[in-house]
């Protein structure tokens, strides 16, 4: 099931999309696809419905996030070998951990605004993850797999120069308003139970720019939330940021990063596409 958010920013309202791929209004049995709905079991509620008798959604509608106002958007760094070889980092041998804040969040074409004098904004194309009920010092990986409401697809992207020269906090450079563009949508575990061969690709401008898959991370999914949730609550709604390919600005010769004016596209296989104008 793909689960989505639709309209005005700061008045989405929930929706699924049947299998014609039409954008069908919840409202009526939902207020919103936030923590207190995922919480409540929402999901198990909408998958009763019947989505031929829900009113569709106009076609040019905006696509918000498709899950509202997480508790935490959390990342994950240096997850691809292949990016840690690029950026000259070592291999890790547990989870990067850093945090992105939850004003980061915009839709998934949505514009990606520059921080006033950026020269080192950057793309990141990943596999997000939703939390789906509440995860506490997990067991084992296998636990995980009952915590996840289900994968998306997140744009971590990353303002190189306040992440790396301005005290080496990771969250600083993450943490810009429009940074984490999210979405088109939510697709439920039980439709994708292994996100494992979800190609990433990036393109700026049309050329190409990263070509990955999840095939290729270090921690899987389910070892990232087991992980996470030894350190922290994991809450429902919380947004997980799984790490990107190689294939950043950051990493190529001479360097290249986003400016006033380009287009960034990411795609993802079943999670959809994103189209960010940067301004």
């Amino acid at each position: 099931m793909k689960l989505c958010r639709s309209g005005p920013a700061g008045r989405e309202r929930p929706c699924l999309i049947d299998a014609a791929g039409i954008r069908r209004d919840l409202s009526a049995h939902l207020a919103d696809l936030d923590r207190a709905a995922l919480a409540a079991g929402a999901i198990e509620r909408i998958r009763r419905l019947d989505p031929s008798l829900l009113p569709a959604v106009p076609q040019a509608e905006r696509w918000g996030p498709p899950v509202a106002r997480p508790g935490k958007i959390i990342g994950i760094g240096l997850n691809y070998r292949d990016h840690a070889a690029e950026t000259k980092a070592r291999i890790p041998t547990e989870p990067v951990v850093f945090m992105k804040a939850s004003t980061s969040l915009c839709g998934p074409c949505d514009d990606i605004r520059l921080p006033r004098g950026s020269q080192h904004t950057d793309w990141e194309c990943e596999l997000a993850i939703v939390i789906g009920t509440e995860a506490r010092d997990l067991a084992d990986p296998e636990a995980a797999r009952g915590a996840i409401a289900g994968w998306s697809l997140a744009h971590d992207v990353s303002e190189r120069h306040w992440q790396k020269d301005r005290g080496g906090q990771w969250d600083k450079g993450k943490s810009f308003d429009t940074f984490c563009p999210l979405g088109p949508w939510l697709v439920t575990i039980d439709d994708l139970p292994v996100p494992s061969q979800i190609p990433l690709h990036t393109d700026v401008d049309g050329v190409a720019k990263q070509r990955g898959s999840t095939a290729d991370m270090i921690f899987d999914p389910f070892t990232i939330v087991h992980y996470l949730s030894q350190c922290m609550t994991l809450e429902p709604g919380d947004v997980i940021c799984t790490g990107t390919p190689a294939g950043v600005g950051m990493g190529r010769t001479p360097p290249e990063y986003l400016r006033a004016g380009q287009v960034v596209e990411l795609r993802a296989g079943p999670l959809g596409s994103q189209r960010s104008r940067i301004i």
